[in-house]
């Protein structure tokens, strides 16, 4: 394991390509987490590093101070990996870790603070450390997707939230039944059963809708 290191202000400055004066006002801004007090010394490490290193990235896409400033304190009071994903809990989905460059680049122009918040707030996405987590591999490919079709980030991330509770509500109508007509069976068995009425249903709806607007 990497050794953790530290730095005071200055250092940590100068490797941020930022000034002394300019790191002040950051913390002033809260934009980075307290350091660690070691009497009148204060010690800084790689996360603050990499917290600079993401505000300057997000300064030179044109982002304001006041809406990194929101970003910072979403990650700062998000879910971390272990809440986001459950520990020991099963899931077929894949989690996807990235740096906020690489989260930046899946969605140009469209990973502002506001849709990063709105992102964390749904529980896409949790922090582990330097890097940022993606809950499923298939939600962020799909909405990478769907972004490079021309709609807009902040449009995926609310449709995903009513989906969400659709989603919710489909997954106890299924617990419901097996806890009612089978309880002795294993859920992890029935669960592709589950799937494949879901995917079913919504393969039809789609066709309703889809020969619908063909009429309009």
């Amino acid at each position: 394991m990497a050794e953790k290191r530290e730095y005071r202000m200055e250092e940590l400055a100068r490797l941020a390509g930022i000034t002394v004066r300019t790191l002040r006002f950051y913390r002033e801004r809260k934009l980075l987490p307290p350091p660690r007090r070691e009497g009148r010394i204060a010690w800084y490490d790689d996360h603050h590093l990499a917290r600079l290193r993401t505000i300057s990235a997000l300064l030179e896409r044109g982002h304001t101070l006041s809406g990194i400033a929101e970003l910072a304190e979403a990650f700062d009071h998000g879910r971390d990996v272990a809440d986001l994903l459950g520990v020991g809990t099963p899931t077929e989905e894949e989690p996807v870790r990235l740096t906020p460059e690489e989260l930046a680049a899946r969605f140009e122009g469209e990973a502002t603070p506001e849709n990063l918040a709105a992102a964390l707030e749904l529980g896409y996405l949790a922090t582990d450390g330097d890097e940022i987590v993606h809950i499923s591999r298939r939600l962020l490919d799909v909405s990478s997707a769907l972004v490079r079709e021309g709609i807009p980030l902040s449009a995926v991330l609310r449709a995903g939230a009513r989906v969400r509770e659709h989603a919710d509500a489909l997954a106890e109508l299924f617990a419901g039944l097996i806890r009612t007509h089978a309880p002795g069976q294993d859920p992890a068995r029935l669960r592709p059963l589950a799937k494949s009425v879901v995917e079913a249903e919504l393969s039809l709806a789609l066709d309703r809708r889809l020969r619908d607007h063909g009429r309009g």
